[in-house]
Formats: C-alpha cells, sequence, structure tokens
C-alpha cells in the first residue's frame, strides 16, 4: 500500500475506516466497489447520449415524414 493510501480514510455506510486498518481482501473490495461505480457513472452517460441520438433521428424521421413528397412529373 502507498504512503497516499495509508493516510487515507473511507466512509461506507456512515462510517469513516482509515484504509489502513482494512485487509488486503477489503481494500481490494473497496477499488472493485470504485471501478464499478465509476463503470455505472460511464454507462449511464453513454445511455443518455444514445437516449439523445435516438431521440434526434426519431426528431428528423418524424419531420421527413410530415413533409408532402414531391410527385416526379412524367417526360
Amino acid at each position: 500500500m502507498s504512503k497516499t493510501q495509508k493516510d487515507q480514510t473511507i466512509s461506507i455506510n456512515d462510517v469513516d475506516y482509515n484504509v489502513e486498518d482494512l485487509t488486503e481482501e477489503q481494500v481490494a473490495l473497496v477499488n472493485h466497489a470504485n471501478d464499478l461505480q465509476r463503470k455505472l457513472s460511464s454507462a449511464k452517460f453513454n445511455l443518455d447520449q444514445l437516449q439523445i441520438g435516438f431521440n434526434a433521428v426519431m426528431g428528423m424521421l418524424t419531420d421527413s415524414l410530415a413533409e408532402p413528397e414531391e410527385v416526379e412529373e412524367a417526360a
């Protein structure tokens, strides 16, 4: 564990823990939880982008369907 980790405290369920007092397994679980939280945040961000893109495409499709079709004149 690095010196900066030894000086850190974390809060879990409103209880503060000194990282230095945790077992290796507990530190690993904390790291997994942090990484999973980061991935969840990233996935939510990506989902928001996809939803906005989908809504934009559906708006464009709806607009194009509402436009009167141009009829080609026979030559």
